[in-house]
């Protein structure tokens, strides 16, 4: 058993970390005036560069994982993974590029899943 100091202690650190780890986020990305907004710039810059970069990161893996599988489960990756990038860089509009590359996927996949 504790003693009322040991539990007061106790209580207080708990307390004081509580509040603390509340209190961080609040403190660490604050956009006030002056010389309070130091979070908002490099929040907008990791908001711009981690979407593109976790979805190459995914596509690359995805393409990998496939070439080393099988020649049958690389055509209908690699086909896609192309037909994506031309879609992409024709119209400029993600909906459409990853729409037709997974169509084409799909397709190609049920066509050769006889061989």
């Amino acid at each position: 058993m504790n003693t009322l100091g040991e539990a007061l202690v106790f209580t207080f650190a708990t307390g004081a970390v509580v509040l603390f780890c509340r209190a961080f986020p609040f403190i660490f990305f604050r956009t006030g005036n002056g010389e309070g907004n130091r979070g908002a710039g490099w929040i907008s810059f990791v908001e711009k560069i981690v979407p593109p970069a976790a979805m190459t990161v995914l596509a690359v893996s995805s393409v990998a994982s496939s070439i080393k599988a099988n020649v049958y489960e690389s055509l209908p990756v690699l086909a896609a993974a192309g037909v994506t990038a031309a879609l992409h860089l024709w119209k400029r509009n993600s909906l459409i590029s990853i729409f037709g590359g997974t169509a084409l996927y799909m397709v190609l996949k049920q066509v050769l899943k006889g061989f």
